[in-house]
Formats: structure tokens, sequence, C-alpha cells
């Protein structure tokens, strides 16, 4: 069963993992959000791993229906249930008889919430109110919350140099976004602690990874965001002259790291940074896509308000909890991705094409 291992793990960990996911063979899974780049990772790796997967997706991240052409969801022998997850019936009825959740759909993008923070209030308050009840009321095992490194915001004030997020440092949210993902957190603990329900909160660093393409109007997916613009021969845009400090993640091990947590026994009411614990600038990640396409150059552009400086993930206790870390470098994730851009005809969305033209 080596195949459900996110490349880059180690044999001995690759053993570990194997036996760990078989406790998912022939479970009962729903993962809302199961359609976009996390989702689609994490359910093609719980079908290798003999699971029945049903996903819940509104299939409208995307313009032009890019989402079913991207991500591929419908090909992996999962139950694709195209809704929302505020249709509180249609959540009931896939909660019955599911033996773990994972809630993964959110109005997702930093620069869109803050232009419109009455569909992220819809979206990651109602909605992630709808599925915390009914998974309480439901025999669920366990669920997986997926929130956000944004929750910590720059890190404390007076913080120099680059920052390191440890999962007890008090949140501070500079976004409508980071804001509705401390709620979810907040909302996750009373709600499930109280039914006695098990679950566990992972905040996601820096996902990236093929086939990610960028939005129009956001400033997020920056590995997307400047290697399209390279190709295109567009000048690569750094906010801020790209100081900002991320901690990039695989989107293989982001998906790893989720599948883990449903089993782990450690991971029951833990909150837990999923990252590699290693800072990177923005212009460091531009500077490796750089060599991939000759010409390339920079500008420097004013940082949006909603854009933090960041940092990077304390990992002790994914170390500890998980019995794991992710294993593919930054390097190698860049020219995994740079590959991909240059070997799928069509992979730059038409609007940023048009842009170049």
């Amino acid at each position: 069963m080596t195949s459900v291992l996110a490349d880059g793990a180690g044999n001995e960990a690759a053993e570990s993992v194997t036996s760990r996911l078989e406790k998912l063979r022939g479970t009962r899974v729903v993962v809302t959000g199961g359609a976009g780049l996390v989702g689609s990772r994490l359910t093609g790796l719980l079908r290798r791993a003999e699971a029945e997967v049903t996903v819940l997706d509104r299939m409208d991240a995307y313009p032009d229906d890019a989402q079913r052409v991207l991500f591929g969801v419908e090909n992996q022998g999962t139950r694709l249930v195209v809704g929302d997850i505020r249709d509180r019936a249609a959540v009931r009825e896939l909660l019955d008889g599911a033996d773990y959740v994972v809630h993964a759909a959110a109005f997702a993008d930093v620069a869109a919430c803050t232009k419109r923070p009455d569909i992220a209030f819809r979206a990651n308050i109602e909605g992630t109110e709808v599925i915390l009840e009914e998974t309480a009321a439901a025999d669920v095992r366990r669920l997986v919350m997926v929130s956000s490194a944004a929750v910590y915001g720059n890190g404390p004030a007076g913080d120099s140099g680059p920052r390191q997020f440890s999962e007890d440092l008090p949140p501070h949210p500079l976004s409508v976004y980071a804001n509705s993902k401390l709620w979810a957190e907040h909302q996750t603990r009373l709600l499930l602690g109280a039914a006695g329900t098990e679950f566990a909160i992972l905040r996601y660093f820096s996902v990236y990874g093929d086939p990610q393409i960028p939005k129009p109007g956001s400033h997020s997916w920056m590995v997307a965001w400047l290697a399209m613009h390279a190709k295109l021969g567009l000048p690569m845009r750094l906010n801020g002259g790209g100081v900002q400090v991320r901690d990039l993640v695989h989107v293989d091990d982001i998906a790893l790291a989720t599948a883990l947590a449903l089993v782990e026994e450690g991971m029951v009411g833990e909150t837990v940074n999923v990252g590699s614990g290693i800072p990177t600038s923005v212009r460091d990640v531009g500077e490796l896509i750089a060599p991939h396409f000759p010409g390339s150059r920079f500008i420097t552009t004013p940082r949006p308000a909603d854009d933090p400086l960041g940092g990077y993930a304390a990992t002790d206790r994914l170390r500890e909890l998980m019995r794991w870390t992710p294993g593919i470098t930054v390097r190698e994730g860049v020219e995994r991705y740079v590959r991909w851009l240059n070997a799928t005809p069509g992979a730059v969305p038409d609007w940023l094409a048009e842009k170049a033209a």
C-alpha cells in the first residue's frame, strides 16, 4: 500500500505511515470542500487507503469550471455531492453512517474574504456551525477541522526577524479570513468537546503544489502566481519587496498529515501546526523560480494590508503527536510545479494569459 504515501517519506516512515493508514480501510469519510487542491489530494489518498469517501463541494471556487478539470475528484472513485455546507438536510444525510469528517470547505482566499466579508461569514461561520452541529448529533468518530496559520498574524508585538509560531502563542488574526478560522477553532472545541465527539484541529501553513492556479484579484498562492508570471514573461511581483516569511508545505504532505490526524490517537482534542519549520521569504521563492525562465525579472509593489509578514511553524507537536514530518523540500516542490506548468497546455488561466498578451 505504499502508493498512499506522499513523495519524500523515508522507508521507515513509509512503513509506519502505511500501517497507520490501514485503519481507514472500509471506513466512511466525508470531506467538505473535497474537490479543491487539498481536498482532492486528500480524497485520492483516502481512496488508495480503501476508505469510502463522499465529497461535499459547491464546485464554484474557480471560474469557467476549472475546478473539475484541474483536480479531477470525479475520477477518484469518490461520491461527489454538489451542494452547500449550509444545507442542513444535505449535511445530515451525508453524515448518517459516516465514521470520520474532514471539514475543509471554506471561502479560503484572504483577499476575497476582505472584499466580501458577507460571503466569508456565510461560508466559514454559518456553514461551519452546521457541520459541527450535525457532526455532534451523528455517530461520527472524529472530525478534523482545517484551520490556518493565518490565525497567528504577525505574532506577538515586538518580535523581530522571522517569527516562529507555536500552538501556544496567543492568536493575532489580521484579516477576515483569519478571524473566521479562529472562530471555527473555538467553536469546534466548545461544541464537539461538549458533545464528546473526538476532534483535531490542523493549522495549515502555506500550501502549494500542482495543479494550483491563481485566482483573479488574489495575492495568495505565491508559487503559482510567481511561476505563471515568469512563464508568461511578466515581472514577478513582490508585494512589499517580498520580505514576508512563509512556511511552505507541499500539498502531498498536507494531505498525508490530514489523513494521519484522522487515526492518530494522540491527536484527539489537539491543535497542531502543519508546517516544515523552515522560514522561506517570498523573494526566496521567486529566486528559486527565476532560473527556470531565462529573462525573469522582479518588480516591487505595495504590500496589501491583510498580507501578514508571517512566520514559520514550530513543529515539535507535529513530530510528537503524528510521529511524522513533511518530506518535500521547497526546492523540490517548486521544481515539480515548474515541470507541471511547462508540461501542461492550458495550465495558465485565460484571464492571466490575456493580461500577458
